[in-house]
């Protein structure tokens, strides 16, 4: 049976088999979102979970969404995915079909948001994803999905930029080794990564695929011992980042500059586990507290952070971040359309040009947020550290990895 629970400000009901129809909540907009509360991303999922429904208390506390003289309250209609993308798809399918839903918020991962965007479009229900960065989910020619974060491909440019800059020799004559993991997100941070590599004009000296059932990176690390690469590139999500600061060190493999993706959910800043071993090591991410970003329903990024660790116990995530964002640029483009219709919302969606905590938001034609760059810290004995981009580093960066 599935299994509905309805997110308000207050309180979060469980219903099973029950309908409620839009109507009987004329002064309510329900939103859709099936998120991955079990199976392997629940971890993530529950950020997610957590981000929207901080979103959505605050724009209710500051008085909810004006809609042609009426105020609405939001509220959140979600399902378990159970991380399993034809699972997402048929909840998709019975948020909008059975439910009425006429706005969706994402789900967690690029491979859940793929199967829940043909969907939402078909049914012409504007959804803003938090979660899925994949470049390859905006070359689909969607037109009713837009994505609060940067894509894939942006997630370790600044690493490349910063190994031009500090390597101390032509670009021509630095080198880079790549140990990337055999799946569709991470083969598009790949590609990424290759194309700021030849726009810089480097040399890839190791070019490694790693398996989804990731165990041992034994073969590719003697590589990187005996070629003595200037960079290595890492991202196998949050297994592979564990399991590289572990093996280089078994095996003694020393790099000028390690970045890497996934490093918070690997929790290499949990000194009881990897004690230093991750230290200074470089890692993207799309959000951090420290950042500059600010806007009218949390304040500062740091205000946002304090709030949530307020409410939840710890210091948000990215993944929690990104979520509150779209709730955000939704109750925002809902007002600027003064309208529940899905096609004025969707023309909103596309016009939006908004400042948050998290950054700002601006769509491509695409759907892809085009004015939030990537970010890039370092962690040095536990704590991270934002050091690129220039404009909201907060310090510098450490090179060459000690």
């Amino acid at each position: 049976m599935f299994k509905k629970i309805l997110s308000t400000a207050i309180t979060t009901l469980v219903l099973s088999g029950l309908m409620i129809s839009p109507a009987a909540m004329a002064d309510t907009i329900q939103l859709g979102a099936a998120v991955s509360l079990s199976g392997k991303y629940s971890t993530a999922g529950n950020h997610t979970k957590k981000g929207y429904d901080l979103g959505v208390k605050y724009v209710n506390d500051m008085g909810g969404v004006l809609v042609d003289g009426k105020t609405y309250n939001l509220e959140i209609i979600y399902y378990d995915d159970e991380s399993t993308p034809a699972r997402g798809a048929s909840l998709a399918e019975r948020l909008i079909l059975r439910d009425g839903v006429s706005f969706m918020l994402g789900p967690y991962s690029s491979g859940l948001t793929k199967a829940i965007a043909p969907v939402t479009e078909a049914h012409g229900v504007p959804m803003v994803e938090a979660n899925g960065a994949s470049r390859s989910l905006f070359n689909q020619g969607y037109r009713y999905m837009f994505a609060v974060l940067s894509t894939s491909e942006q997630y370790l440019q600044e690493a490349v930029n910063q190994i031009a800059i500090k390597a101390g020799k032509p670009a021509s004559e630095i080198t880079v080794a790549l140990a990337i993991e055999n799946d569709p997100f991470s083969q598009d941070i790949r590609a990424g990564v290759l194309d700021d590599i030849n726009r810089h004009g480097m040399t890839v000296v190791i070019d490694d695929k790693l398996p989804r059932d990731l165990s041992d990176m034994t073969s590719t690390l003697v590589k990187v011992k005996a070629l003595k690469p200037d960079l290595l590139v890492v991202t196998g999500h949050s297994k592979g980042a564990a399991l590289v600061v572990r093996q280089m060190n078994d095996l003694a493999v020393s790099v000028n500059m390690l970045a890497m993706t996934h490093c918070e959910s690997a929790k290499l800043h949990d000194k009881e586990k990897f004690g230093n071993l991750a230290d200074y090591a470089l890692c993207a991410a799309q959000w951090s507290p420290t950042v500059s970003s600010e806007g009218a329903v949390f304040g500062t990024a740091g205000n946002y952070s304090a709030i949530f660790d307020n409410e939840y116990g710890y210091v948000p995530p990215y993944q929690a971040a990104e979520s509150t964002a779209a709730v955000i640029v939704m109750a925002d483009a809902i007002t600027r359309a003064n309208s529940l219709d899905k096609d004025a919302v969707r023309d909103a969606l596309a016009a939006t040009d908004l400042s948050t905590f998290y950054g700002q938001i601006k769509f491509s034609e695409a759907g892809n947020n085009i004015a939030k760059p990537m970010i890039l810290r370092q962690l040095i004995d536990g704590k991270y550290y934002v050091v690129a981009p220039a404009n909201v580093a907060e310090a510098e960066l450490v090179y060459p990895r000690p």
